[in-house]
């Protein structure tokens, strides 16, 4: 392997300004973390989209969350076909493992990964209906979301409704996962779905009832 290089500067002079100050003033935490292991309330699923920043939105410290970032978030359905499946895997851990109390799935605004399925659907991006693209058959994953509101809405307000129905979709999947349900139905484990607004800092949840988003 030649390909992989030294880090750039400007990370080598943050990770030493963190091992200087946040470290060195935590260290039995970080210690105490390492040595008795990580024990999360709570899983976050969220989009790997950088301005999506779940332990800043909840003043999180390390060993908070066990947090999983995909493209838009999504949670694909339970599927024990013997291959690879790296969401499905990071679930199993996080709930029979772990024994989180809540898995949280987080959508979010301007999701590029849902812009590039509407933009898929509407026949402006070919290349994400090629077999190869790993992103596009990625985003099939939210067929059942764009099923439910095509026809109702269109542009910007489809993409809006899109974030969100990336949420339910995923909500809905979870409940395929066998080990899920279980929990669910014991009371052990708690489902929550959210859509964060990043240009107005607002959150809001999933009311499964109403099967709408209110503010929290």
């Amino acid at each position: 392997m030649t390909a992989a290089k030294p880090l750039p500067h400007y990370l080598v002079s943050r990770y030493q300004g963190w091992k200087a100050t946040g470290y060195a003033e935590n260290k039995s935490w970080y210690r105490r973390l390492a040595s008795e292991g990580q024990h999360p309330r709570a899983m976050v699923i969220s989009c790997c989209d950088s301005r999506v920043h779940v332990t800043s939105i909840f003043g999180a410290d390390q060993g908070e969350f066990f947090i999983h970032r995909n493209i838009a978030n999504l949670v694909p359905p339970y599927e024990p076909d013997g291959q690879k499946h790296g969401t499905s895997a990071t679930i199993e851990y996080a709930v029979t493992a772990l024994k989180v109390a809540h898995v949280i799935v987080m959508g979010h605004s301007s999701c590029g990964g849902v812009r590039g399925f509407y933009d898929m659907t509407m026949g402006h991006a070919p290349e994400l209906r090629e077999q190869s693209s790993f992103v596009g058959r990625w985003m099939d994953l939210l067929q059942p979301g764009y099923d439910r509101i095509k026809g109702e809405t269109s542009g910007p307000e489809c993409i809006d409704a899109l974030e969100k129905e990336a949420v339910i979709v995923s909500l809905d999947n979870l409940m395929t996962f066998p080990f899920v349900r279980a929990a669910v139905e014991a009371d052990e484990l708690t489902l929550h779905g959210l859509w964060h607004d990043i240009g107005e800092g607002d959150l809001m949840w999933f009311d499964a009832e109403e099967r709408g988003f209110k503010p929290v």
